[in-house]
């Protein structure tokens, strides 16, 4: 593995689920591997969890970080080629990712989506021009479109917690007051098509999530139909793909509710924080025996660390 940008960068899935439990038993097993070495962390977006926990795991593996937020630590960047720069934009990602990649053995990204041009963000612009223009490994912290470091700590929260063998997982939408990147709905659609799972996306009409990605995992608009026997639920808001950016409702019919979780087979709750209470999910759902939402935000180190540890190991 030579960058992790998305979850197709995983050779086996299985395989890193069950390295990932492995890690947690002994974090510092592979301090050694880090050692004399630095990760880089840019942020153009806020982090509370993805920021903690990777820097953690970079601990945990020997490696120093050097972290810096673009919002308002930096010089603004260019990402266009060509372009002459009499605008805002003072640095070129050309300049920036070469001397980045002087200073620091990999560097760590999170950039979001703009919702504002579907094309440019489905092009991941931040992420991909730094990996054409670094010289060494890139990992996504949550790009435009993904959030793998998420999605693996979610398969491994899957595993953990996994009673059957072939678990149905439902992916709900959930009301929310702002308009929300795709990322997280996407990286965990394309991460349970990998498992052996009855997989469904429960959503209201309009909010269907990019066609190329859900492929054949069936689409139902009625959620209670599709929390039925749920062993697993996990809620997310996402924006209009279709009418790209957009809210196209905002009442609370799908809020999940403890009421709407006695339809499922007593299903475990997942989430990956930050959550909004009482408007994507209520107190007595999230604050219940059957919520994962801790362990899942446990889990963000490990699976962070084992991304690092497959970078070391590959120089």
């Amino acid at each position: 593995m030579k960058n992790y940008l998305n979850l197709d960068d995983i050779p086996n899935l299985q395989n890193a689920i069950d390295e990932v439990i492995t890690l947690k038993k002994d974090a510092f097993a592979n301090e050694h591997l880090g050692k004399h070495k630095t990760l880089g962390m840019l942020f153009f977006n806020p982090s509370l969890r993805t920021r903690l926990s990777t820097q953690k795991a970079a601990q945990h593996m020997g490696l120093k970080t050097m972290v810096m937020n673009f919002s308002n630590e930096a010089w603004a960047l260019e990402f266009e080629d060509g372009t002459k720069m009499s605008g805002l934009r003072s640095e070129h990602i050309k300049e920036a990712a070469a001397v980045i990649s002087q200073y620091c053995d990999m560097v760590a990204i999170r950039a979001f989506a703009t919702l504002s041009d579907k094309q440019k963000d489905e092009s991941e612009q931040v992420l991909n021009n730094f990996a054409r223009y670094a010289s060494i490994p890139i990992i996504n912290m949550e790009s435009a479109t993904a959030h793998p470091l998420q999605a693996l700590a979610d398969a491994v929260t899957l595993k953990e917690y996994g009673l059957k063998k072939r678990p149905k997982i439902v992916l709900t939408w959930a009301p929310h007051p702002k308009a929300l990147p795709h990322a997280v709905g996407n990286s965990f659609t394309r991460m349970v098509q990998k498992l052996d799972a009855e997989f469904v996306i429960a959503q209201p009409k309009g909010y269907e999530l990019n066609p190329e990605i859900t492929k054949n995992t069936p689409l139902i608009y009625d959620q209670d139909e599709a929390l039925e026997g749920a062993d697993f639920v996990y809620a997310k808001n996402w924006c209009s793909y279709e009418d790209y950016g957009k809210i196209l409702r905002t009442d609370d019919q799908w809020m999940l509710t403890a009421e709407k979780m006695k339809l499922t087979n007593q299903a475990k709750f997942m989430h990956c924080l930050p959550i909004r209470r009482n408007i994507v999910v209520s107190d007595n759902v999230l604050d219940h025996s059957s919520s994962l939402v801790i362990q899942q935000a446990n889990n963000r180190t490990y699976a962070a660390q084992w991304v690092l540890k497959q970078l070391l190991e590959n120089g």
